[in-house]
Order: structure tokens, then C-alpha cells, then sequence
């Protein structure tokens, strides 16, 4: 990893949420809003339909840079805005989230190489996450 420069493209992430998976983030976050398994509460709060979690939708895009680097503890900072929600039908196959990053610097800190990388992430086409991007610290 020694050659990573500015402009590098890290291998594209695709992840299908389901319903499924809200219910399993539900219960590892203690995040029981019904927002995010009642379509009546859902559009009753006046969303579309049931979403995703904000945190489940950042940790997805997180995947695409552990999955790249290989170790999750290189990762000095890692933020996003959320900008859209991940609508979730309530069928087998979910919502595919679409997920691509971009080496948009490297620097020198410490005497170590930093790699940032800023992430893409849309559902239907629409960007779902703004301003994400995580600094990683590049192998030796």
C-alpha cells in the first residue's frame, strides 16, 4: 500500500439493508425507535416508510474503507452528515445501498502516511450521506 496517491479509487461496496438488519441493529444499538420496523409509525412521523438508521447507513459506508485497508484500527477519523434516509421495503430484498470512496489526499504526520478518503454513498440513485470521509493511516 505504499504506492496510494491522491485520485485512487477503492474497491466499490454494494450492501442490500433489509428489514432483517434494522431489527439486528436495533437490538446491538438498544436504538428501538419504531421509525425503523413500523411503516404505520414510519408514515405516521411523515416519512416515506420505514428507514434505516442514520448510524447503521455510516457504519455500511465504514465497511468500504475497513474492507480496503484491512484493519479497523487505522482509521484515526471517520464522519458523515446524514443527508437522505435509506427507505427499507418490507420484502427479501431491501434496499441496496451503493457505496464508493476516492484517495482525496495523502499526507505526512507523525512519520506516518495518511491517506483521506472521501466516500460516496446513495440509495435510488440519491446521495445519502454528505461530507463523509475517513483518514486512515497507511501501512509502512
Amino acid at each position: 500500500m505504499s504506492d496510494i496517491a491522491k485520485g485512487d479509487e477503492l474497491p466499490a461496496l454494494q450492501v442490500h439493508l433489509t428489514r432483517a438488519d434494522l431489527v439486528r441493529y436495533a437490538g446491538a444499538s438498544g436504538d428501538f425507535n419504531p421509525i425503523h420496523w413500523s411503516e404505520r409509525i414510519a408514515t405516521g412521523a411523515g416519512l416515506p416508510g420505514v428507514i434505516a438508521h442514520g448510524m447503521l447507513t455510516m457504519a455500511t459506508a465504514g465497511r468500504l474503507v475497513t474492507n480496503w485497508i484491512g484493519d479497523p484500527t487505522a482509521i484515526r477519523t471517520f464522519g458523515v452528515r446524514f443527508t437522505r434516509p435509506v427507505l427499507v421495503p418490507d420484502d427479501d430484498e431491501g434496499a441496496l445501498v451503493d457505496i464508493t470512496g476516492v484517495v482525496g489526499e495523502v499526507t505526512e504526520s507523525d512519520g506516518a502516511r495518511i491517506a483521506r478518503v472521501d466516500i460516496t454513498a446513495k440509495f435510488d440513485g440519491k446521495t445519502v450521506l454528505g461530507r463523509a470521509s475517513a483518514e486512515v493511516r497507511l501501512p509502512s
